[in-house]
């Protein structure tokens, strides 16, 4: 017997998150559809002009502002940034540098710093724990 195969779709607000944008600014036809895994690898490959547009210039979904901005989405939260913005926006808020925002930034190094020392922590233990059983 033959299997038959079918493609996976997925809704447009997973594959919209898989592309980094924000999904009400792209095309009608876009979000009232589905969109295959072939679809996907489509658009990632050779990005229709839409959506070259909206990854440039917006508007940008939190991930990605929270990125554009080296904070966490958290901290997007904590500044009172709910709304997606546009590069502009972005680029604007950069040059206030308001005191959330590098309040927000230095947390961010914080966290990575402690990442990475924990990290380095977990790598010299497990090393440690090779060389005793050897």
């Amino acid at each position: 017997m033959k299997s038959h195969q079918t493609a996976q779709t997925m809704k447009p607000a997973t594959a919209a998150k898989k592309l980094g944008v924000y999904l009400d600014a792209t095309p009608a036809e876009f979000q009232d559809g589905v969109v295959s895994r072939a679809e996907l690898a489509a658009l990632q490959a050779d990005p229709p002009q839409w959506l070259r547009d909206l990854r440039s210039n917006g508007p940008h979904p939190r991930p990605v502002v929270a990125s554009k901005l080296g904070v966490s989405i958290s901290g997007l939260a904590r500044g009172g940034v709910t709304e997606p913005l546009t590069t502009e926006q972005i680029e604007a808020l950069k040059q206030d540098d308001p005191e959330w925002l590098r309040k927000e930034r230095a947390t961010q190094a914080d966290v990575r710093k402690e990442n990475v020392r924990i990290k380095e922590r977990n790598a010299e233990r497990e090393a440690k724990e090779r060389d005793d059983r050897a």
